[in-house]
């Protein structure tokens, strides 16, 4: 009769295996739905978690049903230092996003962002050239400041009501600092995306932004410090939430593993031999 833990391993592996099934397909439809760089960027990522949860399945299943104590010692290995990087992770990520918060514009329904707000490892990525080219061409493919530009709003509809907290998917950071200029900048307002620089503009403003700036629509504040601001101002809120779902899966993971240290020990017990020859 199969041991309790074996069982329970293997029937927590089958749905690690389901899983799996699931990350692939979806790795292969973004592969062949994808049109941009930014569509493929999830590509590789999800396969190869399809297929590191594969193999862990496999390796649990034979070795929690089949009795195969090498694999099950691997899979143990394997899942002890899926652990240890999580947590890492999820420390990491606490920590790289402690620091940042926007700072709301008196008399507007928006706040704005500072990059030196933010810590300064997440500075140096948006910094980064090439880091930058690459995020640049996501908010341009997502049409992050079109869609902002389509509401058509007066500008005291805009004042009010635009670029709210509470907007969905967030994108409020993104557009508040990618999409228009900074307030500081006093341009005149002609509509969400297209604002008039003053007469005897001083190119030697205090804030760069406001010399970037450009209403060529392809253009906007794209290469903005403010830009940057925003897209680590969305980049903290989403990963404060993938650490809080990290903390969840960390527990269910070692549930799993010690469950698996159960299914081992069973294991050894049930391969074990007499110490003494049998012709003693």
């Amino acid at each position: 009769m199969a041991r309790c833990s074996n069982g329970l391993l293997g029937l927590l592996n089958a749905c690690v295996l389901v899983l799996a099934v699931v990350a692939l397909g979806g790795g292969a439809w973004l592969s062949h739905r994808a049109s941009t760089d930014c569509e493929r960027f999830l590509e590789r990522p999800v396969i190869a978690l399809g297929v590191l949860l594969l193999a862990l399945s496999l390796a649990g299943l034979a070795g929690a049903l089949c009795r195969a104590t090498c694999l099950l010692w691997l899979y143990l290995l394997a899942l002890f230092l899926l652990i240890v990087l999580l947590f890492a992770f999820t420390i990491f990520a606490f920590v790289v996003t402690n620091r940042g918060a926007g700072w709301v514009v008196s008399g507007r329904g928006y706040k704005e962002y500072r990059l030196g707000d933010y810590s300064t490892w997440l500075q140096r990525r948006v910094e980064n050239a090439e880091n930058w080219a690459k995020i640049r061409s996501c908010l341009q493919d997502g049409k992050v400041c079109q869609k902002l530009g389509e509401r058509k709003e007066t500008v005291t509809q805009f004042v009010n009501s635009n670029l709210s907290p509470i907007q969905l998917m967030n994108l409020s950071y993104v557009q508040s600092g990618c999409c228009k200029p900074p307030t500081g900048c006093n341009f005149a307002y002609q509509s969400e995306t297209v604002w008039i620089k003053p007469t005897g503009f001083n190119t030697t403003t205090d804030d760069p932004d406001c010399t970037t700036w450009s209403n060529d629509q392809t253009a906007l504040c794209y290469d903005c410090m403010a830009c940057k601001a925003g897209v680590l101002a969305n980049l903290k809120n989403d990963w404060k939430k993938i650490a809080t779902v990290n903390i969840v899966f960390l527990i269910f993971l070692i549930v799993v593993y010690s469950v698996g240290c159960c299914a081992f020990r069973n294991n050894r017990q049930d391969n074990s031999y007499p110490t003494r020859p049998a012709w003693k």
